[in-house]
Parts: C-alpha cells; structure tokens; sequence
C-alpha cells in the first residue's frame, strides 16, 4: 500500500512537471528520480540516513534551479557552493524542504517498521513450521490418531483433553513463543494507529511531488531576492557567452496538483490490520485448542466414550499448562524440558529485537533494518 501511495506520486510528479516546468524539470528529471529511489530503498529497509537523502535533493535541486534561472551567467562547482551556503540562509524554497523533513521522517519510519514487522511475524511462523517432531511426539500423535483403527474403532474420536495433552506436549516450544509474539501484535497494533492518526502517512507520501512544486513555486516567486542576495555575498558570477533561455519566463507561475486522497482506503485497511492482529495475540497458545476441537480431529470436551489412548470412555488425567517447563509430568509426550529447541529460541529472540523497533519508531526515532529482500 504504501509502495503504492509512492508510485503514484511519482507518477503525478512525470505527467505533471514536463508541461509545467519545461527544460527546468526535464534536463533534471534523474534528480526526481533518484530522489524516489532513495525513498523507496529506504522504505524497503535499505541503511539510508533519510534527512541527509532529504537535505542533498533539495541542494542539487537549488543548484540546478539556480543556474537554469540564471542563464545569462557562467556558473561555476565553487560558485555554486558559495551560493548554497548564502542561499539557505534565507529559505528559498520556503518552509517546504524542514516540514518536509520532519513529516516525511516520521512516516516513513512509522511506515517501513510496520511492514517490517509483518515480515518478521510471516518469517517466525515460517520457521518455526520448519521445526521437526520429535521422535516421542511423532509417537504419541500415531498413538492419538491410529491406534482407534487398529482396535477397530474407526468412527471413534480422541478425547478432547487427550489431544490437547499430546498436543501441549509436541508444541511446547511453539507454545514459549506467545508472550513475545503478544508483544509484537501489540507493538504493531501501536504504530498503526500512528500510522492513521498523528503521523498522517497518507498525506505526507501520497503528496510528496505536490511539496516539491510548491517548493518550486516559493523559489520562482523569491527568485530576484535571492539572487540578489547570493550576489551580494559570494559575487557577481562572470557573463555567459552563450545565448540566454527564456524557458525560466515562460514556466513561471504557482502550481496546483491535485491531490487524491485514498484516507479512507488506509483507514480502513488500518481497521482491518488491528482486528487481525488482534485476533493473533494468542495465536501460540490456542493452537492446541484449535488442533484439537471437535470440526478438526477430536471429539467435544463432553465426550465420555471417546478414545483416551487405551480404550473407549472418559480421559482422567488433568491438562497440562502452555510452554515447554509445564511438560514435565505430561502423561502422553515425553518432554526435556532442559533442551529447549534452538531454532524457537532464536526466533523469540526476533520477535524482541522487532519488538523493540517498532517502540522506537512509535516515538519518531529511526532504526536500521535488515533489507527486506534478504529476508529469508
């Protein structure tokens, strides 16, 4: 979504300049280019100070605008340096470039950390759906779901507590997962009301090429003063020898883009992301519970005649807890709860380093990310 909200602004930004700024955009259309590169490369993850990306388009912007506006003149690399120190100092794209900064920063951080943080959620569970049964497990569920048929009772469904013990038993690690992966859900859930509430992402990124032609505008309108100004401090550049342009003339005026607002669109995608986020807070620790409900593979919790691992009838011993310490007495799945499986161990520990990204991003601040593209 947000890609797209990017997209579209550039696009607004290619059909509109051309007819509107002539040569002044189109001999500086890589400018533009680069500048939604870079925000792109930064939304996916890339290592990218965005300020400082920020910062140099609006100078390359000022140095090219500056010479396409004075064409009468030779304009040297050190003449220009010289003008952008004197320049800046008087805001000759007004307000635009530091609203800008401070806007686009904090929705782009509130942006890219929520959609990393899908990935890591996405990259969890598809780890974590990689970790092999052990052999006891494997076992227990033959004995869970087969052994009925070999006794001749094929219409005859484990009992309930039966399945959640065995269940319990062979997701323990899973199961240790939850408290972490409850804290990502809410993190999540934290950054997308930011998202659709005070950062107003919507509007900063769908709105960009908008900012850049009112900062356009502002120049053009306070051309004579900054030049003036820029003379006066680092000198009256040498008479070009050759032919002046009247493009700067021609294009001169404020520019008005319309901008579509999709509002509604991100709020209701918003809305739905928090339901479903909300909904998997417990994922974890109700898988068992769902494995094992009547529609899936075991009978209702009332059932005194179904299959308790021996015989047809009612299963005694107590469920166990959630989580790999509440196996040590589980009657049907031999656990060592000293070994925790490695590879859920280190996926809790991503979901704490993701989790604590998206509580600095809730607050403004930037954070690397690894690039979504080496996401395995």
């Amino acid at each position: 979504y947000f890609q797209d909200l990017l997209n579209k602004s550039e696009k607004a930004l290619y059909d509109a300049f051309p007819s509107i700024y002539g040569e002044l955009y189109t001999q500086n259309t890589k400018l533009f280019k680069d500048l939604y590169s870079e925000l792109r490369r930064y939304y996916r993850g890339s290592n990218i100070n965005l300020e400082e990306a920020l910062n140099e388009f609006w100078t390359r912007l000022l140095e090219r605008l500056f010479k396409l506006m004075n064409p009468q003149y030779h304009i040297t690399d050190e003449y220009l340096d010289c003008m952008v120190k004197h320049a800046e100092q008087h805001k000759p794209f007004g307000e635009v470039p530091r609203d800008l900064k401070v806007k686009a920063t904090r929705a782009f951080i509130a942006a890219r950390s929520y959609a990393q943080g899908f990935l890591v959620g996405s990259d969890v569970v598809k780890k974590v759906s990689q970790v092999s049964l052990s052999h006891e497990c494997t076992r227990a569920i033959m004995k869970l779901m087969y052994c009925p048929h070999c006794r001749g009772m094929s219409s005859v469904k484990p009992c309930n507590n039966y399945c959640l013990n065995v269940v319990k038993g062979c997701l323990a690690n899973q199961a240790d997962l939850n408290t972490e992966w409850k804290y990502l859900m809410d993190s999540l859930v934290m950054v997308a009301d930011r998202i659709d509430g005070p950062y107003n992402v919507d509007t900063v990124i769908g709105t960009i090429h908008m900012r850049i032609a009112e900062a356009i505008s502002n120049l053009q309108e306070n051309k004579d003063s900054i030049t003036a100004k820029v003379f006066q401090g680092c000198g009256n550049p040498k008479i070009s020898t050759k032919s002046s342009s009247s493009e700067d003339k021609k294009r001169r005026g404020k520019v008005a883009l319309e901008a579509k607002s999709s509002a509604q669109a991100l709020e209701l995608l918003v809305l739905d992301a928090k339901g479903n986020l909300t909904a998997l807070k417990t994922y974890w620790i109700t898988l068992p519970g769902s494995l094992c409900s009547k529609k899936v593979m075991a009978s209702s919790a009332a059932d005194d005649k179904c299959w308790n691992g021996m015989t047809r009838g009612s299963y005694l011993p107590e469920v166990m807890g959630d989580g790999l310490a509440n196996q040590i007495n589980n009657p049907e799945v031999e656990v060592d709860i000293t070994k925790p499986d490695m590879t859920i161990r280190q996926q809790i520990m991503q979901l704490k380093i993701m989790t604590n990204r998206l509580g600095n991003a809730n607050i403004g601040n930037d954070v690397d990310f690894q690039d979504a593209s080496e996401l395995s």
